[in-house]
């Protein structure tokens, strides 16, 4: 799941700081034009000036091979994977392994997701990343490439990686290499609560912005809280804001934006507008600027127990949905983010991006085998059996049976244009610039305009 998939920042109480702290810039390929590869001494030399001491880390992925003197090879594995089921299936997918290779051992560290980016900042600016990690692939991981610590997988991976679904890899491909072995994929849009769009008189999902608006409307005026939102977290609100991009400029712009460094554009400002258009209309459950994402009172949870009647989340929101509340079951509905009239952008052009494990320089071969493994057509179909996850391995997508994650999935067969999450395509400043601009767009500290401005700004600072 993305839960996911922002930029790396600071942020835990741990380290005591906060605010954009990368400015070194990655780049991504067919999409960005960047400066020259950073050394791992950049990196040590911003973490630094961030006032992060190396001696606050922990270690892991040091350049040995993890083995021990009984031949025993241990392989550190640091995942986001902390809801269930999803959580239980993947430490039993390591033991099955393990049972498949006597001389191998699976640690796992498991971590929700902002805690997660915080350590591996810090694990980054120490040189020393896990043996396996998650990675959502586009800027962030390009820069940990720049660095010269992730391992390059064209060769080691080939044939089986090859085979793979071609969408799915395409976060991972800097320069025409390998960087990531993807094991989900998918796109942001709309899950709804039918029976409380039945309550409010709503016959079927808008597909125009206008309709959504009206949508919201009938609604409230039934005392429903039309969308649940995790405000605390800023990226659940980003996604708003970059589909209304992508559907008032059209999804090239957004990357055309970024190489240019001028956000500052009449669409870019009108998405702005649609956004403070449907903040105004209080659509937001009580409380959300303080609201996490997967608490028992948060985001997922408010849809998940019929608390709320809409989220933009995900192909993983069902799972959360249920984890975290009771879950909707046959109540529960998708629908992709609406067009918006008059604007560049068509309703098939989606958002989204997926979750992938990239591998520390140097990594032991059962690192590779444990990746093999995991990307396998036995182990994607039990990943989309249990954890409702749309598979990256072709032959498993027989295994598909919820109707809703088929309609994901048939979203992103047909789509005309496809755009990483802002927060992992753009350098890790820029994407939290996004993130922040657009949380106080919705807190109302913000107008449209600033927005714009802020986004151009730090993408003008970047180096």
């Amino acid at each position: 799941m993305r839960q996911h998939n922002e930029a790396f920042w600071i942020c835990s109480e741990t380290f005591g700081s906060t605010g954009r702290t990368w400015t070194l810039r990655p780049v991504l390929k067919e999409r960005i034009m960047g400066d020259p590869a950073l050394s791992r001494r950049g990196f040590l030399a911003a973490s630094a000036a961030a006032g992060l001491g190396v001696t606050a880390l922990s270690g892991c992925g040091d350049d040995s091979d993890g083995g021990s003197s009984d031949g025993t090879t241990t392989i550190e594995w640091w995942n986001i994977t902390t809801t269930q089921p999803a959580k239980n299936v993947w430490a039993s997918l390591a033991k099955k392994f393990e049972a498949q290779n006597p001389k191998v051992k699976i640690k796992i560290v498991q971590l929700e997701n902002d805690a997660y980016k915080s350590k591996m900042t810090a694990l980054i600016a120490s040189g020393k990343l896990p043996d396996i990690f998650h990675t959502w692939g586009g800027g962030v991981l390009k820069q940990q490439v720049d660095a010269g610590l992730v391992e390059d997988l064209t060769d080691r991976t080939k044939p089986w990686g090859d085979s793979l679904l071609s969408v799915a890899k395409e976060p991972y491909l800097l320069d025409d290499k390998v960087y990531g072995i993807p094991f989900d994929i998918g796109m942001i849009g709309f899950w709804y609560n039918k029976a409380l769009f039945k309550q409010a008189g709503i016959s079927e999902p808008p597909a125009t912005w206008g309709a959504f608006l009206e949508a919201v409307s009938k609604l409230k005026s039934k005392n429903i809280t039309p969308i649940a939102l995790a405000g605390k977290e800023k990226w659940p609100g980003m996604y708003y804001w970059a589909y209304l991009a992508m559907r008032t400029a059209g999804a090239e712009a957004l990357a055309k934006a970024y190489d240019d460094k001028d956000f500052t554009g009449t669409e870019f400002v009108q998405a702005g507008a649609h956004l403070k258009t449907l903040v105004d209309l209080q659509p937001f459950q009580k409380g959300f600027l303080n609201a996490a994402y997967s608490t028992p009172t948060g985001q997922a949870a408010a849809v998940g127990n019929s608390k709320a009647a809409m989220e933009l989340m995900g192909q993983w929101a069902p799972v959360v949905q249920a984890d975290s509340g009771k879950g909707l079951g046959d109540d529960l509905g998708f629908f992709p983010f609406p067009a918006v009239e008059g604007g560049k952008g068509a309703i098939t052009e989606v958002f989204g991006g997926g979750g992938g494990h990239a591998l520390r320089r140097g990594a032991p071969q059962a690192a590779v085998d444990f990746l093999k493994f995991f990307a396998s057509e036995a182990t994607d179909v039990e990943l989309v059996k249990k954890t409702g996850v749309i598979p990256v391995v072709p032959g498993a997508e027989s295994a598909l049976t919820d109707p809703n994650i088929k309609l994901v999935q048939a979203q992103l067969k047909g789509a005309t244009g496809f755009q990483l999450y802002l927060d992992q395509a753009y350098a890790p400043a820029v994407g939290q610039e996004v993130n922040d601009s657009v949380a106080a767009l919705i807190a109302g500290s913000k107008s449209p305009e600033q927005v714009a401005q802020s986004i151009t700004q730090a993408a003008k600072e970047e180096q």
